[in-house]
């Protein structure tokens, strides 16, 4: 659940229009939503909605109506650019904006040099086609910007026909390695430009909490406010993202004391709590910790089944710090793999403390690492009892210096939700181990 306090309105407003069939049934998870969002906020563009349309032409011109009627500036479309029948998004683009269809022979020519590279890729195809397709994607509305493929689609900035008024639209492809570089490209243009005019220059801080719910920050915020911190320049919006607290704020530059305020007394009032006052995230956090030690790491996983290394090794660089990891998923696994003792699984169970620190010292030395981590849980739908319900999940963490920390924590959620915080937990329980938190043996 997010929350926010803010009292003021960006000058400029935008509407996002996601199309495609594929995204609205659920085939394909939007991405390109998001991602647009965000990017209109870093240059002060506040962003009215997001919606996404099917490849219906009805539909398409409802939503860009929709955003019209909310008097935005700006509305960026993204789909509906490609060869085949059902992208229509130019076109109906073209009629929102009074504008006629006119074919761009510079940009046919540019498509049919990028398709005659693919046509040595395949064989048997049909040239007539491939004709029909490059013409229909070098349609473009009369007066618009055209902005060069990065595939074989175009992107356009379409500013409304003489005598009709309203917001200027971005089109841009559906493929997200072809939408992102085309934004770059359609910031630098005139028309772009144009219609953003007077977005104000925002600041955009980041602070993040682990170990306290949501609600908590609220009463933190109506605290602050009761304090004598002016919040009323402040867009703070507060999020619970894999178990760990975002505060995200926005603010233009006579507003930074009050942030200032602000973060001084979050930091005041939680402590430690604040595991990132300035927005580093705990894998960040983790991951500059070891490369500074100069130690490195290795993980045995059973509930989680490798999305703890998955999740190690999405920074770039990560090799020089991780060094391998063991999915244990039975107990026979535990035992040849992990060199977990037979009789402590026998005693204790699979999951438990004892076998969780077995396997992060398993997993620390067969990999001749300094720091050893081992998950083993019940991610459930099945499988829990009254002793070890479901979304038990116990943490062993061990260090070639002979400290360890053992925990289990009770996760909330589905099977997907239990498996995912898990790795959190791992994370902030490893920052405390690297500070040099950990019992001796």
């Amino acid at each position: 659940m997010d929350a926010a306090v803010y009292t003021g309105r960006a000058a400029v407003r935008a509407g996002i229009l996601v199309t495609g069939t594929e995204v609205l049934t659920g085939i394909i998870t939007d991405r390109n939503g998001p991602w647009l969002s965000e990017r209109l906020r870093e240059i002060g563009v506040d962003v009215a909605g997001i919606l996404v349309v099917g490849d219906r032409p009805d539909d398409v011109m409802a939503g860009l109506r929709f955003f019209a009627a909310e008097g935005v500036a700006l509305i960026v479309t993204s789909g509906g650019l490609g060869p085949t029948a059902d992208d229509l998004t130019a076109e109906i683009v073209a009629r929102f904006r009074g504008r006629e269809l006119v074919l761009d022979r510079n940009l046919e020519e540019g498509i049919e040099a990028i398709i005659a590279r693919l046509r040595g890729r395949y064989v048997g195809l049909d040239q007539a086609a491939l004709s029909a397709a490059n013409r229909k994607q070098a349609l473009v509305p009369e007066g618009a910007t055209v902005l060069a493929p990065v595939g074989t689609a175009p992107g356009l900035v379409v500013v409304p026909a003489e005598g009709i008024g309203g917001p200027t639209v971005l089109v841009l492809p559906g493929p997200p390695a072809e939408l992102k570089p085309m934004w770059a490209t359609a910031q630098e243009t005139a028309a772009f430009q144009a219609a953003v005019a007077g977005a104000p220059s925002l600041a955009r801080e980041m602070m993040r909490l682990y170990g306290i719910p949501e609600a908590e920050i609220a009463n933190t915020l109506r605290a602050a406010a009761e304090s004598g911190v002016d919040l009323s320049g402040l867009e703070i919006t507060t999020c619970l993202r894999r178990g760990e607290i975002e505060v995200s704020t926005r603010f233009s530059p006579d507003a930074a004391p009050a942030y200032a305020a602000l973060k001084a007394f979050i930091i005041d009032r939680h402590g430690d709590v604040v595991f990132s006052p300035d927005g580093a995230t705990i894998d960040a956090i983790v991951a500059d910790a070891l490369v500074a030690a100069g130690a490195t790491l290795a993980v045995a996983e059973s509930c989680t089944a490798g999305l703890l290394a998955a999740r190690l090794t999405e920074r770039p660089g990560a090799s020089a710090s991780f060094r391998g990891g063991i999915v244990a998923y039975a107990n026979d696994a535990k035992t040849a793999v992990a060199g977990v003792d037979g009789e402590l699984i026998r005693a204790h169970g699979a999951v438990s403390g004892e076998v969780a620190l077995a396997l992060a010292d398993g997993a620390r030395q067969r990999f001749a690492s300094t720091y050893g981590v081992g998950i083993t849980g019940i991610a459930g739908p099945g499988g829990g009892s009254e002793e070890k319900p479901v979304g038990t999940v116990w943490f062993g963490l061990s260090s070639e210096d002979g400290r360890t920390l053992v925990r289990h924590v009770r996760m909330p959620g589905d099977r997907t939700a239990v498996r995912d915080r898990s790795t959190t937990v791992v994370m902030h329980l490893l920052a405390r181990m690297l500070a040099g938190a950990g019992d001796r043996r």
